[in-house]
């Protein structure tokens, strides 16, 4: 939002973001491409750990959208992208595994999601006005506006560091399901598990422009009091 020296402070996080993106594009669709020796759907996938886990009442729907996937516990839905939802992928089985692995944090009562889900209110009100108080503390240089819009503001980069454990712990327990159940063996572990880890860079590489975004609002608070 300010151009100045201290953007050089977000080249690292610009520079993984691009590789975050080239590599869950370019993972995915390589994986799309192989069929898992199931045969099963990311629908059959997902009811059966669902089923397996007890979670009878949490339905399977399709969704608009590429790779829009997605675990709503409002609704009690696991939303499947359209390729996902039909797929009988690499790529497909792994995906909807990982949103049931949502499915089963939010049943069992998995720590670091209620956490992220105690912290969404503060953090959506936080983001929707911290910019507007950080601008204003920049325009004409009051300080206690901009300190408070840089405290809003970190809760939006909480948000983003609780957010990686529980996407680290939902693909976990998703090779754990399908590998239990035999949905997957052998070499198709590894490559469920590429499918994954790429997917997760995308939360690491906004955890990381959240943090060095930040860091560069301090700096350049500290100058202007200096």
């Amino acid at each position: 939002m300010f151009f100045d020296p201290t953007m050089i402070i977000l080249l690292p996080a610009i520079i993984f973001t691009a590789y975050a993106q080239f590599k869950v594009s370019t993972t995915t669709s390589r994986y799309f491409n192989v069929d898992s020796k199931s045969g099963l759907t990311g629908e059959q996938v997902a009811r059966k750990i669902l089923d397996s886990n007890g979670l009878y009442n949490v339905e399977v729907e399709m969704t608009r959208g590429r790779l829009s996937d997605h675990f709503d516990p409002r609704k009690n839905v696991v939303r499947l992208s359209q390729d996902v939802y039909y797929g009988n992928s690499i790529t497909s089985i792994s995906v909807a595994a990982h949103e049931c692995g949502h499915a089963i944090q939010y049943a069992t009562g998995y720590n670091f999601l209620n956490f992220r889900s105690a912290l969404f209110p503060v953090v959506n009100f936080a983001s929707s006005i911290s910019w507007f108080l950080i601008m204003i503390g920049f325009m004409f240089s009051r300080g206690p506006f901009l300190e408070i819009g840089i405290l809003l503001f970190s809760a939006s980069v909480l948000f983003q560091l609780v957010t990686l454990p529980v996407e680290f712990n939902a693909s976990h327990r998703a090779i754990a399901q399908m590998s239990n159940m035999g949905i997957v063996s052998g070499n198709e572990v590894k490559q469920s598990k590429k499918v994954l880890t790429a997917a997760a860079l995308t939360y690491v590489a906004a955890a990381l422009t959240s943090i060095l975004e930040l860091v560069r609002l301090v700096l350049i608070a500290n100058n202007n009091e200096d």
